[in-house]
């Protein structure tokens, strides 16, 4: 990537470069990331944009020269994918069902109890579906199992859903990736795609705190207008 992308994002948010740190073995770091990002407690790793453009190598496209011997094969990914994710939702299942959430603090670098009371708002507003939308939010998706877990849902029911959500966010940003790369215009626009991912990941939480302040204020100012 150029220096522009750089500038924007640290060098592990940064696809292409955190590929290339894996060289040959760039499926294979790619599929821990995907692992540790679905459930396995470090919650800020670029899920969505390093699918993306994972699809676009497979297609032959996104700066090859920079994704050193990153030369996926389209069905790799496809199957791969998927199955790196479910694993990482089923550990964060049991993390949260046998280990809990107390190693989550508020002032903790990584584990902070803000990500968790979020992931788990999110969780109580969409019940059990929420495990399938939190793929497309970053954070939620690494704690919505963990979130699950502790909440005692039923096993099952979250294996089914997580399963659902994995092939839906796996195969559908590879396949986005995939096709979109074959546009050059998508090619001499990559850095500023990858931004606009990142920041549309995003966009769901930001809403949902700005909810959250908003009623938090208003309750306030209610409780101020009652008499003593």
């Amino acid at each position: 990537m150029t220096t522009t992308t750089v500038m924007l994002m640290p060098d592990f948010m940064d696809p292409i470069k955190l590929l290339s740190y894996f060289g040959v073995w760039a499926l294979v770091g790619l599929l821990v990331v995907v692992f540790v990002e679905s459930g396995v407690l470090f919650p800020v790793l670029p899920g969505d944009s390093l699918l993306f453009v994972a699809g676009m190598l497979a297609a032959g496209t996104a700066a090859q020269g920079e994704a050193v011997n990153a030369n996926f094969d389209l069905w790799q990914l496809l199957v791969f994918v998927p199955i790196a994710a479910i694993l990482g939702g089923q550990v964060g299942y049991f993390i949260g069902r046998y280990v809990g959430t107390h190693m989550f603090k508020p002032n903790a670098r990584v584990l902070k109890q803000r990500y968790l009371d979020e992931a788990h708002e999110f969780f109580e507003q969409r019940g059990p579906f929420a495990i399938v939308m939190a793929r497309f939010v970053p954070i939620v998706r690494t704690l919505a199992p963990i979130t699950a877990g502790a909440a005692r849902m039923r096993y099952a029911t979250f294996t089914f859903f997580n399963v659902l959500g994995a092939v839906i966010w796996g195969v559908g940003l590879v396949l986005l990736g995939y096709w979109l790369g074959q546009f050059e215009i998508v090619q001499k626009l990559l850095e500023p795609i990858l931004v606009l991912i990142v920041v549309a990941s995003v966009t769901p939480m930001l809403i949902e705190w700005y909810r959250r302040r908003k009623a938090t204020k208003q309750a306030g100012g209610a409780a101020a207008e009652q008499p003593s």
